[in-house]
């Protein structure tokens, strides 16, 4: 609308023009080499606007002839960058789709056509990584670092390369400088976070945290939870050298993380160390409300040094009401109790936890009061065997690793605040459980050996009753192979085979003997001392290949007075 508006206003202003000159006739006269011209104003006018227009045609025609090499030139620069933009395209999808033939191709054709473009150096350092050329990824990074607008993209590309290749000084230099350049890169400060953490340097990543929580690249829980952890950490580094520093920072942690169970123990067994048992203990309630933990137990527990066994018991029965239904607070109230030595109430205690299927802390606990109450060591043995195949109890857990104690950084990938306080997967226990399942079965079985031993008493070979002859009607019956050492007749072809023994027996072929001089020879092997005999294995009269005569079973001899453990 606006340009119609504006070819009217155009053409109004020329048709006014040509009025005012047809109403104002005029004449020109022009004299040149002798000539002389004269017309009037009005043709004079169109006569200029016509030369005008003439030579600005000339003028064109010259300068699209002067101009026909450059255009050429430029029009052949256009093909050439859109081949290789076409090129860079296609290579990134190559990238993408995992084909480092395809990729290295179209990145020759994109140097060849734009050499110079950012996007071509991302593309030649992708195809490199893809194809495992270190060297190559590195030099197009580096590339990149002279180039303003890529100086970045190559920073972090060089980090990359120096985390695989383990070189954590000069990773660590490339995410300083990237953060140097600019300040909010979410992975530079990420990385800067995991260095500090991993070197121990604690201060350092607190003021990672606050930079990240400042540039809003971690919401504010997080960035609090994350600055407990820190103080926690540097609270139980600095215990023993420097204890005020220490005290201040676990208090600092509890105020920020209520809920972080090794700030609040460690708090609360500073201030009791220090006389402050009030404080300690309403800090250790307030964290056992949040979150039960036997270290909080313990050190609510041992709040006033030199309390007795009592006084500890009233003490857990007080935590106690606090979480009534919790595991951990069963478990602290029949510790406390068995010390205590009021065993009726641990076994009251304990015994919701035994009937719901007791966990190796309960059954631990249960073993310790068989062993207070009445010194069963069946009993207790009994518990402890149980313990090994019990369920699990709580435990801190981060990347697949079960610990004992609670650790800042985990220990597997580095990750701050990894360790969480839960009951591990069976998945990660499923082998340490079978191994526990096959020494608790070895245990078993070895004081099962030992018991046996004890009951066997040596016997001498003439307390041993001879053996009692078959009686008559089977003595018509071929004669079956009886519990003694009998000679096997010789085989023409193949010897037999050694029967393996603990004390081998020889085989020495001689001619048959009849049943009443075997038996007459034949005399019984002493029983072993301390430990359960073997029973013997006696070759059979038949040849090794040969599967002897189809008949019936052979009567079992009779037993004698005493009885062997196999």
């Amino acid at each position: 609308m606006v340009r119609v508006l504006v070819y009217l206003a155009v053409f109004a202003c020329l048709a006014f023009g040509a009025v005012w000159l047809a109403d104002r006739p005029g004449e020109v006269s022009v004299l040149w080499q002798g000539y002389r011209i004269e017309t009037s104003v009005a043709l004079a006018a169109v006569g200029v606007v016509a030369l005008a227009f003439l030579v600005l045609l000339a003028w064109a025609i010259v300068r699209f002839v002067f101009g026909l090499p450059s255009a050429f030139s430029l029009s052949s620069r256009a093909r050439r960058r859109a081949r290789g933009f076409e090129a860079v395209s296609r290579g990134m999808v190559a990238i993408g789709a995992g084909d480092p033939i395809a990729a290295g191709r179209y990145t020759g054709e994109a140097r060849r056509f734009v050499p110079g473009e950012p996007l071509t150096l991302l593309l030649e350092a992708q195809t490199a990584q893809l194809s495992g050329d270190r060297a190559q990824a590195e030099a197009a990074f580096k590339a990149m670092l002279e180039k303003s607008e890529t100086r970045v993209l190559g920073l972090r590309g060089l980090f990359v390369e120096a985390k695989r290749r383990g070189d954590v000084t000069a990773a660590r230099a490339f995410a300083d400088d990237a953060v140097r350049r600019s300040p909010s890169l979410a992975w530079a400060n990420d990385a800067l976070l995991d260095f500090h953490t991993q070197a121990g340097d604690w201060a350092s990543a607190r003021t990672a945290v606050e930079r990240r929580a400042a540039l809003r690249l971690a919401d504010k829980a997080e960035a609090r939870r994350q600055r407990a952890v820190l103080l926690a950490a540097e609270a139980l580094q600095a215990r023993d050298n420097e204890p005020e520093k220490a005290l201040a920072a676990a208090l600092e942690a509890v105020k920020l993380a209520p809920a972080l169970t090794p700030a609040a123990a460690l708090a609360g067994r500073m201030l009791a160390e220090r006389g402050d048992v009030r404080k300690a203990s309403k800090l250790l309630e307030a964290a056992w409300k949040d979150a039960p933990h036997p270290d909080i137990a313990a050190a609510y527990l041992d709040a006033r040094p030199g309390d007795s066994a009592l006084d500890r018991l009233n003490r857990a029965v007080t935590l106690t009401k606090l979480r009534p239904s919790d595991p951990e607070s069963v478990l602290a109230l029949a510790g406390a109790a068995i010390q205590a030595r009021e065993f009726q109430k641990a076994r009251e205690t304990l015994k919701p936890l035994l009937a719901g299927g007791a966990s190796v802390r309960a059954c631990l606990l249960m073993a310790e009061l068989e062993d207070a109450e009445h010194g069963a060591a069946g009993r207790v043995r009994e518990w402890l065997a149980r313990a090994t195949r019990a369920p699990r109890d709580a435990a801190w857990v981060a990347d697949g690793l079960v610990s004992d104690h609670w650790m800042p950084v985990s220990p597997i990938t580095g990750r701050l605040d990894a360790f969480v306080w839960t009951v591990p997967p069976a998945t990660l226990g499923s082998k340490a459980q079978a191994v526990d399942d096959v020494l608790a079965d070895l245990d078993d079985s070895t004081k099962l050996i030992e018991v046996k031993a004890e009951s066997v008493t040596t016997i001498e070979p003439a307390a041993v009753a001879p053996p009692v002859p078959p009686p008559a009607s089977v003595a018509k019956e071929e004669p079956k192979p009886e519990p003694v050492v009998a000679a096997a007749p010789p085989v023409p072809k193949e010897e037999p085979k050694p029967v393996v023994e603990p004390k081998p027996v020889e085989v020495v072929a001689e001619p048959a003997k009849p049943a009443e001089a075997k038996l007459a020879e034949a005399k019984p092997a002493p029983a072993r001392e301390a430990t359960p005999p073997k029973p013997v294995i006696f070759p059979v009269s038949h040849a090794p290949d040969d599967p002897g005569p189809e008949e019936e079973p052979p009567p079992e001899p009779k037993k004698s007075g005493f009885r062997l453990f196999g």
